[in-house]
């Protein structure tokens, strides 16, 4: 059964849920929906604060990540973490309104827009709603500078396909570094797209939650 949580902005954020920053203070993020660096092009309702909430599950498993990539003098770079269902309401507005293809050169040049939900580009619940599921690079400590991947996060396009046939060796590689070390820590990824995993026993697997990020 689904089960949505619709919590008030005034309320605290659920049990469980944390500020990715305490399990991770030297965490690297690009928050893209708490700017207009994103496909749309605007601030996302419900990201009010350059803050990364997630389940403790999952953020103990990233501390993992974190750790094991630091050997090599790599680490994690996060773009997204808890979604706001109000967030993805928000999107789905958007996909249908023909007009507004601010950033469809950047994000989505081979698509038009009102098929990225249908072609699954985006859904309308996101398991990033339920707390467990993350989108990130990896970077190199050194500079900060990140591995190439082949195509910039939430690029809506077959490129971003993690064993895309349309990149070269090397950022292959670098997609496969990233799936191994995420499926060695508990994280599920998508064939889809080469940034976004799921802790495979995360605690809210049928619940969807609509606090804002605050």
């Amino acid at each position: 059964m689904l089960t949505f949580s619709a919590i008030e902005n005034n309320q605290q954020i659920p049990a469980n849920f944390i500020y990715l920053q305490e399990i991770i203070p030297d965490i690297v993020y690009d928050l893209r929906y708490f700017s207009v660096e994103n496909f749309i092009g605007t601030f996302i309702p419900g990201y009010e604060a350059g803050l990364l909430i997630i389940t403790l599950e999952a953020a103990m498993a990233l501390k993992c990540v974190q750790h094991e990539l630091k050997y090599s003098g790599l680490a994690l770079k996060v773009f997204d973490a808890y979604r706001p269902q109000r967030a993805v309401d928000f999107f789905k507005k958007w996909a249908h309104t023909p007009n507004d293809l601010r950033n469809k050169s950047t994000y989505y040049p081979n698509l038009d827009k009102q098929d990225i939900f249908p072609l699954g580009y985006l859904l309308e619940l996101s398991t990033h709603s339920r707390g467990s599921t993350v989108d990130l690079t990896i970077i190199n400590l050194s500079d900060g500078t990140e591995l190439d991947m082949g195509t910039v996060f939430d690029f809506f396009d077959i490129l971003s396909a993690t064993a895309s046939l349309g990149i070269n060796a090397q950022q292959r590689a670098n997609r496969l570094l990233l799936r191994t070390v995420m499926q060695k820590h508990g994280f599920i990824g998508v064939e889809e797209e080469w940034w976004h995993f799921t802790l495979k026993n995360e605690p809210y697997p049928n619940t969807w939650f609509d606090f804002v990020i605050k």
